[in-house]
């Protein structure tokens, strides 16, 4: 069965001027019809234009509730993104570390690896086979970070693990490419935060506005400004904080360290980064950036500049960060802790040996002078619970050395108040 064809259409052949005249019907048709295709179109786009020229409204402002005052936007993003870099990249600074270290030279030394088996190969192999020996030394930079200044007198605020090394020293760089010398003042372990100053007599810095990290809101903008990747200087990176109260263990250098109650942001933070401002919108600092998450996609970690404030409280005074001490190793207990272990209670911290043994109870330290034993569970101290989301450490550090404090202990599957006078460590 043949194929159904459509039939074959052809045009009215057209050939000089009598021919045209001659199709005169069927080009005042064409001319016809293209103008009521044009004129049904654009009357459409019309219709359609003009009914949403009609219809829109401007956009409007949302007001956001923040835990007791309200954060308004006054501004488009992005013009409030770049104001707040021009007033914050002057007080972002690069910290630089130099040290001498050890100048070593190549050179080759002729050795046959054959030598054992004699002349069984025939003429000794001969191997040129590279050396380095040392001669003298030499300066080099040896590590680089950020960090932000915090007074006029030109106080900058940094992590501890960017000027770690207590043989290099230290120098200041600043956006429009002046260096200054600097000298640690005080180092912080525990919060991984270190107060370093520039020094320069005389001259005059512009700080950095510090924020209130207990304010902040989940989605909210965050700037990070830093050295990333040790080369790139202020560099921005700008996202959302996605996350708050994160617990998390981070490591570099031979060093291990957990931080409690961390922001969590998107915003791209990189190596060369650890030390520099997380910003919001008003241009306030709300944390110290510190961390990123190894093989995700820009989850970084900054530390609350509340955490931040007491240090550089204390700096100020007594030129020195201390934290009070109690003197314990512990685990927190939860549900599945107790089902282990057969504890009365799924909260509170368990006085436990360190994972290599080390005593639970620190030899002469406040605890031990209190009586506190391994196998003890501390549930509160003056009265705040100790569980999950409030370690034992958090609440300690919220005290000062010599204070005075009662533990709520389990003994046994029995309760009791034990007093201790909390001592004092460096941070």
């Amino acid at each position: 069965m043949d194929m159904y064809k459509l039939p074959k259409f052809e045009l009215p052949k057209l050939s000089g001027p009598s021919s045209i005249w001659g199709n005169r019907a069927f080009t005042a048709f064409l001319i016809v019809l293209v103008s009521f295709v044009s004129g049904g179109v654009g009357g459409m786009v019309g219709e359609g234009f003009f009914k949403v020229g009609t219809r829109s409204q401007p956009l409007k402002t949302e007001t956001i509730e923040r835990q007791g005052n309200k954060y308004t936007p006054s501004l488009p993003q992005e013009e409030a993104v770049i104001n707040v870099v021009k007033r914050a990249s002057p007080s972002v600074v690069s910290i630089v570390m130099t040290k001498d270290v050890p100048k070593l030279k190549l050179y080759y030394k002729n050795e046959n690896p054959f030598k054992d088996f004699g002349n069984f190969f025939g003429e000794p192999f001969q191997f040129k086979v590279p050396y380095y020996k040392q001669e003298g030394t030499e300066r080099k930079v040896v590590g680089e970070g950020s960090g932000f200044i915090i007074s006029r007198e030109g106080l900058v605020l940094t992590n501890a693990h960017v000027v770690l090394d207590r043989e290099a020293d230290y120098t200041i760089f600043s956006n429009n490419g002046k260096k200054y010398p600097a000298k640690v003042l005080a180092r912080d372990k525990v919060k991984d935060l270190a107060l370093i100053k520039i020094e320069a007599a005389g001259k005059h810095f512009r700080p950095l506005k510090l924020g209130d990290s207990n304010n902040i809101q989940l989605g909210e903008t965050a700037i990070a400004i830093g050295n990333a990747l040790g080369e790139f200087r202020n560099t921005i990176s700008v996202g959302v904080v996605s996350g708050l109260g994160r617990t998390v263990t981070a490591g570099g250098g031979g060093i291990v360290e957990t931080q409690e109650d961390v922001i969590q942001t998107d915003a791209a933070i990189n190596p060369g980064n650890s030390g520099g401002p997380l910003l919001n919108l008003r241009g306030e600092v709300i944390g110290v950036n510190f961390a990123m998450a190894k093989g995700a996609q820009n989850i970084g970690f900054a530390i609350p500049i509340n955490s931040a404030k007491r240090d550089i409280e204390q700096v100020e005074k007594t030129g020195e960060i201390v934290y009070a001490f109690l003197g314990v190793r512990y685990i927190l207990v939860n549900k599945k802790i107790q089902e282990e272990n057969h504890l009365p209670v799924d909260y509170g911290a368990l006085v436990v040996r360190g994972s290599k043994g080390e005593a639970a109870v620190i030899p002469g330290s406040p605890a031990e002078m209190a009586g506190i034993e391994e196998g003890d569970i501390i549930l509160k101290l003056n009265k705040e619970e100790i569980n999950s989301k409030n370690s034992l450490q958090k609440v300690i550090s919220h005290y000062h050395p010599g204070d005075k404090v009662k533990l709520e202990i389990i003994r046994k599957g029995k309760k009791k108040v034990i007093e201790v006078v909390l001592g004092k460590r460096k941070g």
